[in-house]
């Protein structure tokens, strides 16, 4: 699996514009669409195919979008030897960026933890959270963004997760869709708001 829709990646959380700069009211993240993710298990996720197209559609709407929302590829890098360690096939962004999006890289499960997205993203603005792992980089970035202030909306659909190996109790293993429907309701609980994918045509509009 290699990187798509061709085009400039640029500016990268290293040549960002003034225009990059806290001024969006509206904001796509991205979070760990690489490569390595959407493979074919067990590297990758077990729902990779249907999420992965969903992940496209959201993608689509919001380029076509008049006024575009900010969209913010956040790229993991992982350590040495893992699936997503930088420089590797993995490690890639599955949907290429095109200009005027950013690419920002991150080393923990918080996109905000260590990366310029504070200075990018005011906390008035509306965020649309989608990509990966549900239990770790979704759930820490929703819940760093209503910290700061931010409304954010997670699609059902577009966020996925590992099946879990239960080391206590017996053992055994808790499916990744339960593992997502846990995490949906824990956040929509801290004040997340839950959408469909049938909602994403209206999501980027003005409203």
């Amino acid at each position: 699996m290699t990187a798509h829709d061709a085009g400039p990646i640029e500016p990268t959380e290293h040549e960002l514009s003034p225009d990059h700069t806290a001024t969006h009211h509206r904001v796509l993240f991205l979070l760990d669409v690489q490569v390595a993710m959407l493979s074919e298990p067990p590297i990758g996720i077990p729902a990779a195919a249907p999420v992965r197209a969903n992940l496209a559609q959201i993608l689509a709407h919001a380029r076509a979008a008049r006024p575009p929302p900010l969209i913010v590829h956040v790229r993991n890098s992982g350590d040495a030897g893992d699936a997503d360690a930088p420089n590797t096939p993995g490690w890639e962004l599955v949907f290429r960026p095109r200009a005027g999006e950013v690419v920002v890289d991150k080393r923990k499960n918080n996109a905000f933890a260590g990366t310029p997205l504070g200075a990018l993203v005011a906390p008035a603005a509306e965020i649309v959270v989608a990509g990966f792992q549900t239990d770790f980089s979704i759930r820490a970035t929703c819940s760093s963004a209503l910290a700061r202030g931010n409304e954010v909306l997670l699609i059902r659909g577009a966020h996925a997760t590992y099946d879990r190996i239960e080391v206590l109790h017996g053992g055994g293993i808790t499916p990744a869709s339960l593992i997502e429907a846990e995490i949906e309701a824990e956040l929509e609980e801290a004040g997340v708001h839950l959408l469909e994918m049938k909602d994403v045509p209206g999501i980027f509009m003005d409203r």
